[in-house]
């Protein structure tokens, strides 16, 4: 087997591996999930469930990329033939999801360039994603995303560890402001107060599903990361430091952002729009508020491009790995595929916005077909691969082959092999169940 680069350090490949989970979900999905949701019961819910699912996926993706060397689709073709299958989906749904996640970014660096130029935000949001000018914008972050990535491992980790701890600077910061402001306390008490009776069912599946995407499970990420990785670190201890800063900027971003909220009598459930359409109004309002918006999107364009650079590199690993491709030709080359791909998204507000698929929109769709088919497959058929066809026990002896014991060896077999399997089929049940409502 050829010998593959490695992260320099494991500060390095922490700041990346993190920064691959911290995405644009972080800051606003789960901080309205867990209001919505009986804010405390939901975080005990949502911690619970990173120990055992979060936790033990990524153990998993993250031993095996490092015991193969080899990118997600070679590296489950070393557990079984057919099981390469598992790596086909993690390598497809990357690409997929990078060809709309590129559009946000595209948004982002719209909205930073006109802070930066006028000291305000664009007039009309929905104008602006009308527009066709949003294609400029995908394309300029698509390029950003490949630069980095044409570099290697490198690149990559140069960039994660600087923008990381950046990006915690930046979080703080907004932090300071938006919880001085008047009423900001119903903007925490939305978030933390425990309300048992808003606490349901339906709340579980919304933890489950939070965790599964906050990670970035099953995208062929973690292995990619995992196959950089020192013979020397510690998998365990490596994958609760990343699940719990994941957490901690999950948690952070909403004390920055729904205190401001409040403050101002927005509301919450606005998704996306709530960074692109409300929250600009909530700065235009503040003394330096250009500043503050400034630094905040920023922030989020921090959060999504090493977020970006991690699903790109998964295909870029793959085109290198499994199809003999250089690395400047296929960075190069998929980067430019994945932007011609992103265009439907990019326009289906717009000139395409009379293209309806299932009811949902081209952008909305192109989501729907990876979060509850691709990604849910990816893990149903890791789990049986990885806990049945193959031996657990192989993967125990990769984690502890830096000296140390693995003393929940059992548990994680058991989480792999039962436990993870039922949890993502009730992500995956819930998932088509909304597909089916907003079908009906």
């Amino acid at each position: 087997m050829k010998a593959k680069n490695q992260w320099a350090s494991k500060l390095g490949f922490i700041m990346a591996t993190a920064g691959a989970a911290v995405g644009l979900g972080n800051l606003w999905k789960f901080p309205y999930l867990m209001g919505r949701n009986g804010g405390f019961p939901f975080l005990i819910a949502y911690l619970f469930f990173i120990v055992v699912l979060g936790v033990p996926v990524m153990m998993t993706e993250m031993s095996l990329g490092r015991k193969t060397r080899h990118d997600p689709v070679g590296a489950y073709g070393t557990i079984h033939p057919n099981a390469r299958i598992v790596g086909v989906f993690g390598v497809m749904a990357a690409f997929v999801i990078l060809s709309y996640y590129s559009v946000i970014g595209g948004w982002i660096l719209k909205y930073i360039f006109s802070y930066a130029t006028t000291f305000q935000a664009p007039a009309d949001f929905e104008a602006f994603i009308a527009s066709d000018e949003p294609v400029i914008w995908h394309f300029v972050f698509m390029a950003v995303t490949t630069l980095i990535c044409y570099f290697g491992v490198g690149g990559i980790e140069k960039v994660s560890k600087f923008m990381m701890p950046l990006l915690f600077v930046l979080i703080l910061i907004t932090i300071a402001r938006s919880v001085t402001l008047p009423g900001a306390m119903d903007g925490l008490l939305f978030m933390f107060s425990p309300d048992f009776s808003a606490f349901r069912l339906s709340s579980i599946s919304a933890a489950l599903g939070q965790v599964f995407y906050s990670l970035s499970l099953c995208m062929g990420i973690t292995i990619t990361y995992g196959s950089y990785l020192s013979e020397k670190e510690n998998i365990p201890k490596s994958c609760a430091v990343v699940a719990g800063l994941d957490t901690a900027v999950a948690i952070l971003a909403g004390i920055a952002i729904f205190p401001a909220v409040f403050s101002f009598h927005l509301e919450p459930a606005q998704g996306p729009g709530l960074i692109f359409g409300t929250l600009p109004k909530v700065f235009s309002s503040l003394a330096g508020g250009p500043v503050f918006a400034f630094l905040f999107f920023v922030l989020v364009f921090f959060a999504a491009v090493t977020s970006a650079i991690a699903l790109l590199e998964v295909v870029v690993s793959f085109a290198i790995d499994s199809l003999g491709f250089n690395r400047k030709h296929a960075t190069l080359a998929l980067g430019a595929v994945i932007f011609v791909v992103g265009i439907p998204s990019a326009l289906s507000f717009g000139a395409l916005s009379g293209i309806q698929i299932l009811n949902y929109s081209v952008f909305d769709f192109v989501g729907v077909i990876t979060d509850n088919i691709l990604l849910p497959l990816g893990g149903i058929t890791m789990c049986y691969y990885v806990g049945w066809k193959w031996h657990p026990e192989y993967l125990v002896q990769e984690i502890e082959r830096d000296g140390r014991p693995f003393p929940i060896k059992r548990l994680w077999i058991f989480c792999i092999r039962f436990l993870t399997p039922v949890l993502v089929g009730i992500v995956t049940l819930t998932g088509f169940y909304n597909i089916y409502q907003v079908i009906a």
